[in-house]
């Protein structure tokens, strides 16, 4: 049912390939500042054909650029991802607070998914779109066509004005490939104006949480680092403090390989007039302490940065960090707590951690992705687009308590995944106008080129998950799966869905509207929970209820952002050993039942197929529609 599109992503978005990095400079951790040289490369891509505009402005990633001509890979419905959340702008993500115990699992593998009683009928509801419900959908149903997104190579004039992403004019020297653009055409199809974009497409949360790129446009790696403290040898150290207050300079820099170890440190870093941006959102700069080449272990620390760009901690490349018994502070936007990109790996133990700006999660990855595992310990963030984690890498999480006050709990882009187990996970989205719902946990595209299109995984075992605003999960742009089993669910006051798999306006980029459904596989395993589970045609959705699984809730198709609608469905299965309480008439394609299904009241619920017939006469007010049944 899922498909990949990885590599045609990485080629049409302009996706940067990094190399390995390396230093130029031999020193041993000297407190002065010192430089290092790291080599880049970006991969553009390779099909440069003219191919004009059928709308006058066009949104994309530049992949060329010539004294005459400006080529960008075309975001398909015209416009950039943003996330989800309030104002569009930034990623970030916030923890939870709380207290988290550590021990136990830490295993990096989602638990597999148990098998299912019921088989999938291949069979649409009678009104409802039909097709192969295990294909994907053809025509404008399922997760994004990576095929729909054009290069498009546009001429440049003597009359054309740039403007940098503040709206101030600029020049063409201020572009570059990799910057994302919008570019307004004339009538003859030439360029007009271009204005440059913050490379953000995308999370979702208070403003763009997570990731993201608040500010600035860098789009390729530093070709150098400064920071005041860089090892770039084998070293010890104990008891020691560091300090930084540079514009956009690292407090600690480790690169060359060398395998450093530092133990009951504090680490300071405070500036004024950083930067921040996607330099500090994909390649660290400005970070507390930054690994791009070595391993690092720290034990016993205490890290403060009040510095726009300022991560505690960063792990890049191939950065390898180790830490424990941590206290992490950050005060401005752009500054996660612990954070990878571009491949890094981060091991977490009992580590105490609050954001307070935005972009800020505190467990936070960005382009490139990478590997994070966190034992124990509090997650706490407090600014707008801040969620708990916001996840573009593999992330597994035990025994920890991750809050998000300010933002949902968890965002997962495109192609990665985060494991949940024996968490408490709270989420408090605010209200915002470009957003099509509320949410507390999210999986989607946002077509930034920030992570690779393909399947969002998230799976929680056991532990708690509060949504203190909205509905609790929502796809939308993506393939997804979901595995939930015996987590406590807490609804927020509303509770306007458990479950929304569906396009979206593209209000904030993502995708072409009419064309971005979601194609979604979500599982129960001895799981108890509420709500509305809401699809629409250009979706795909498989629902499964297993292993004395109990659902209350209803089916309900909402076609508000399916354009001419589509060859979607929605199919539930239900085994022998779990039941769905209906509260409402629902509406939906495929029904497997192998379990129970009554109303609230205990009454049988009456089954008829969109063709009229009756495949279940009961008792109950409600009614359920299908194409196809199977008790």
């Amino acid at each position: 049912m899922k498909y990949q599109k990885a590599l045609l992503c990485i080629t049409l978005a302009g996706t940067l390939i990094f190399s390995g990095c390396g230093s130029t400079n031999n020193s041993t951790g000297n407190n002065t500042n010192t430089s290092s040289s790291v080599e880049s490369t970006v991969e553009t891509s390779t099909e440069d054909t003219d191919v004009k505009s059928d709308e006058n402005t066009v949104t994309g990633m530049i992949s060329e650029i010539t004294d005459s001509t400006i080529t960008v890979a075309a975001m398909p419905g015209g416009g950039q991802g943003e996330a989800p959340g309030n104002p569009p702008s930034d990623n970030n993500g916030g923890a939870p607070a709380g207290n988290g115990n550590s021990d136990n699992n830490d295993s990096t593998e989602a638990p597999d998914k148990p098998d299912s009683d019921g088989a999938d009928s291949t069979e649409t509801p009678g009104n409802l779109p039909s097709g192969d419900n295990n294909s994907a959908p053809s025509g404008n149903s399922g997760a994004p066509d990576m095929n729909n997104m054009t290069t498009e190579t546009i001429n440049l004039t003597d009359s054309i004005i740039y403007y940098d992403k503040d709206g101030k004019e600029t020049t063409l020297s201020a572009l570059s490939e990799g910057t994302m653009a919008t570019i307004t055409l004339d009538d003859d199809g030439n360029a007009a104006t271009v204005t440059i974009s913050d490379n953000a497409g995308g999370q979702p949360g208070g403003n763009t949480p997570g990731g993201g790129s608040p500010g600035g446009s860098a789009s390729s790696q530093p070709e150098s680092y400064n920071a005041v403290t860089e090892y770039t040898e084998d070293t010890e150290v104990s008891d020691a403090s560091f300090s930084s207050t540079g514009k956009d300079e690292n407090a600690i820099f480790v690169s060359n390989g060398a395998n450093v170890t530092l133990k009951d440190i504090t680490l300071d870093r405070t500036s004024s007039d950083s930067t921040d941006g996607d330099s500090s959102s994909f390649y660290g700069v400005g970070a507390g302490l930054l690994v791009t080449d070595g391993t690092v272990t720290i034990d016993n620390a205490t890290i403060t940065t009040d510095s726009a760009g300022g991560a505690g901690i960063f792990s890049y490349g191939n950065g390898n960090v180790t830490v424990s018994d941590i206290t992490i502070t950050t005060r401005q936007d752009t500054s996660g707590g612990i954070h990878v990109a571009g491949g890094g790996t981060l091991t977490a133990k009992n580590l105490t951690v609050t954001t307070n700006g935005e972009s800020s999660a505190a467990i936070r990855s960005d382009r490139g992705g990478g590997t994070m595992t966190v034992d124990g310990g509090s997650y706490t963030s407090n600014g707008t687009g801040s969620p708990a984690v916001y996840c573009t890498a593999d992330i597994s999480i035990s025994n920890a308590a991750l809050t998000a006050n300010g933002s949902e709990a968890v965002c997962i882009e495109g192609l990665n995944s985060l494991k949940l187990t024996d968490c408490d996970l709270t989420g408090n989205i605010p209200e915002n106008e470009q957003n099509d719902c509320n949410w507390t946990v999210i999986l989607y595209q946002s077509m930034s080129g920030d992570s690779e299109v393909g399947n969002s995984d998230f799976s929680m075992t056991g532990g708690s998950l509060t949504s203190k605003n909205g509905g609790m999960f929502y796809t939308t742009n993506t393939e997804s799966t979901f595995y939930l089993s015996g987590v406590d669910l807490s609804y927020s006051d509303s509770n306007d869905f458990l479950l929304k798999c569906t396009g979206n306006s593209n209000a904030r980029g993502w995708g072409s509207s009419g064309a971005n459904g979601a194609d979604c596989e979500f599982t129960t395993d001895a799981q108890t929970m509420a709500g509305k589970i809401i699809w629409d045609s250009i979706s795909q959705l498989d629902v499964s209820l297993e292993n004395k699984s109990t659902w209350t809730g209803s089916f309900v198709q909402d076609e508000s952002n399916a354009g001419n609608g589509g060859d979607g469905y929605a199919n539930l299965t239900i085994d022998s050993s779990s039941t769905w309480i209906v509260d409402g008439d629902s509406t939906l394609s495929s029904l497997t039942c192998k379990g129970t299904i009554t109303d609230e009241d205990g009454n049988t619920v009456t089954v008829k197929g969109s063709d009229g017939t009756t495949y279940v006469e009961g008792t109950s007010d409600y009614t359920i529609t299908v194409s196809s049944y199977e008790a």
